[in-house]
């Protein structure tokens, strides 16, 4: 069977899914590379509180890029439906909608495991200049709030996992190819279990954390190489 054509009338977001994917990749290495400089930060308020003013600048970036991944994900949400509306419109928009509608959680809660919330950074800094025992102990209460909520399973995650998922299930005689979408196939579902499973399965989820990026590079490498409309 000949490969289904995307509407080439769509090419700027395609263009721009492309190089969004790559952006995407970029600010998942950047956190990683991180890791090396810096532990992970700990799951404990008072720990936390003391870590930040420590690695204040690690920190910061690692919540940035990981709460900036939104941006470019939804671009790249876009695009892949748009590119599969040839296959299946219905199911298209369906991996397309949850694709958006994840990332515009992420997005709204301005956070990520691990213990990642700019409002942690706040407390630290009220922490450092707590002037009684009392004063810090209700810091640390506030700040285990904090790093409960963000470390909870997220439906943003699994929203995300399950758009790949869906996605995925229409790639195979595209443009994106049979590879791309048997790993998106993959990545989803194990993506649907790990961010479920997430503060309960550990190094686990790491697992997921490689496809991830792996998924988002192939479809950006895919989407950039959709030709110009002539």
């Amino acid at each position: 069977m000949e490969p289904a054509g995307p509407d080439l009338s769509w090419q700027p977001l395609y263009k721009v899914g492309g190089v969004s994917a790559l952006v995407f990749v970029a600010l998942v290495l950047v956190p990683i590379a991180l890791i090396f400089l810096a532990p992970l930060p700990p799951a404990d308020g008072r720990a936390l509180l003391e870590y930040i003013p420590d690695h204040k600048v690690v920190y910061l970036v690692q919540l940035v890029c990981f709460v900036g991944l939104a941006v470019p994900a939804l671009v790249v949400f876009a695009a892949v439906a748009v590119g599969l509306m040839a296959v299946n419109k219905g199911v298209a928009l369906i991996g397309g909608v949850l694709g958006i509608a994840s990332e515009t959680i992420a997005l709204a809660l301005g956070s990520s495991p691990q213990s990642l919330h700019g409002g942690l950074v706040l407390l630290s800094e009220a922490y450092a200049t707590a002037g009684t025992d009392a004063d810090r102990a209700g810091l640390v209460s506030a700040a285990d709030a904090l790093i409960a909520a963000t470390n909870a399973v997220s439906w943003g995650g699994i929203l995300t996992a399950a758009a790949i998922l869906v996605l995925s299930l229409l790639m195979r005689n595209t443009v994106f190819g049979r590879a791309v979408g048997t790993l998106g196939i993959v990545t989803g579902a194990v993506g649907v279990v790990c961010e479920a499973l997430r503060p309960v399965i550990g190094e686990v989820y790491l697992v997921y954390g490689l496809l991830l990026p792996a998924w988002f590079l192939l479809v950006g490498l895919r989407l950039l190489r959709i030709p110009d409309e002539r």
